[in-house]
């Protein structure tokens, strides 16, 4: 199924969905390429119809409690930037419809099942060793710790001085994103257990923070969140939730 920001393909298990490339395409879809989403991680699946100058669809999945690692970064997602919905125009709407049909019950069956593992979210994010870098610096993360280094044109002494941070995943609680807003930076901040946690200040001298211009950096320090996030959440013990 070809909509406005990608091409869906179910196989009765999983979604496989490829992002498409091009000018003026969402620059965080760009970047995370391709997505596969197991039917075990969608909670329902929306389909609606809009009349307006042209009449399209649009169709949503709705994914299970702590398995949107992207949804819970931080910032609410522009609709250009959610990786799973789908617009399209009215000429497919009943082809679109029937995928979510097929799609909504493939999802009830897994959900009879029995419960997803704790997984799931890292299957909707890049693989591992993931690395990013900013004006400010880079961000690494192995599956086992997340490193930040300040060696960019924007980083403060302070973060000069610091030069480098690595947060073991065990301390590690969970990622912010809060993009920019055209006059300030954006940043991507790592929250952390007591026992490790720095003093909380601005991001510019936040040891805890990387930060993020507009447009790509933005959308890699997003993709960075999303990532930790998703890892945090299979790596918690259930008797910890």
């Amino acid at each position: 199924m070809r909509g406005d920001r990608a091409t869906w393909r179910f196989d009765g298990e999983t979604v496989v969905i490829r992002y498409h490339t091009g000018l003026f395409k969402d620059p965080m879809l760009k970047e995370l390429g391709r997505c596969e989403v197991p039917v075990a991680a969608i909670s329902s699946v929306d389909f609606d119809l809009f009349d307006g100058k042209r009449k399209r669809w649009a169709l949503q999945l709705r994914m299970r409690e702590r398995t949107d690692p992207y949804a819970a970064a931080g910032a609410m997602l522009a609709e250009k930037t959610q990786p799973f919905r789908l617009i399209g125009p009215a000429s497919t709407e009943l082809v679109a419809e029937y995928l979510a049909d097929q799609l909504r019950f493939a999802a009830e069956q897994a959900a009879q099942a029995g419960d997803a593992p704790r997984n799931l979210a890292t299957r909707l994010v890049p693989p591992l060793p993931f690395h990013i870098q900013t004006a400010e610096g880079t961000a690494t993360f192995d599956g086992a710790s997340v490193r930040m280094v300040w060696v960019g044109s924007v980083a403060a002494a302070q973060k000069k001085k610091a030069h480098r941070r690595e947060i073991a995943l065990a301390d590690v609680t969970g990622a912010e994103w809060v993009p920019s807003n055209g006059w300030n930076y954006g940043h991507l901040r790592v929250t952390t257990t007591e026992t490790v946690q720095t003093p909380v200040t601005k991001p510019k001298h936040d040891l805890s923070c990387l930060l993020s211009n507009e447009g790509r950096e933005d959308a890699l320090a997003l993709m960075m969140a999303a990532t930790i996030t998703a890892h945090v959440w299979a790596d918690k013990k259930p008797e910890l939730e």
